[in-house]
């Protein structure tokens, strides 16, 4: 696995996270760990497809997630990761997906993804343990988001 592989995630998740949630983040130490699901954390995975396969996950705990979305939503307290928090969530995964793969596509990389899955529960999941190239992204004020990149 190349680390050049998640920079441009990293590199869309500071930017999209800047502009719709005024939070600055700075990254961690980059590794390869394996992927498990753990509880009371909230995990958006989004496929990809092309010249680029695999997956892409986001994990947040939900204390995390729910500041994320009270910044999202301009400082609005949520209190419960409800249908409204998780859609909320979701776009934005979707957003930092979507604008990586555009981040590749100036790169000479051809990449698809697929809509986001939100998943609270780790049997839910339905999800293998992998080994994933991943940076944690620290949010000033608000936690860790951990960006994690499942190349097959």
């Amino acid at each position: 696995m190349k680390a050049e592989y998640i920079n441009p995630f990293l590199e869309s998740a500071s930017i999209v996270l800047e502009q719709i949630a005024n939070i600055k983040a700075v990254p961690g130490e980059l590794g390869i760990k394996d992927i498990k699901f753990v509880e009371k954390y909230i995990w958006i995975q989004i496929g990809m497809t092309g010249q680029m396969e695999g997956d892409i996950v986001f994990g947040l705990h939900e204390v995390v997630a729910l500041k994320l979305v009270s910044a999202m939503m301009g400082g609005y307290v949520i209190s419960e990761m409800d249908e409204m928090g998780q859609s909320a969530i979701s776009e934005l995964g979707n957003m930092i997906s979507g604008n990586a793969s555009t981040i590749l596509y100036n790169q000479g990389v051809r990449v698809d993804i697929t809509p986001p899955k939100v998943v609270q529960f780790a049997e839910a999941a339905g999800f293998q343990v992998k080994k994933a190239l991943t940076i944690p992204l620290l949010m000033d004020g608000i936690g860790e988001l951990d960006i994690q990149v499942i190349i097959t």
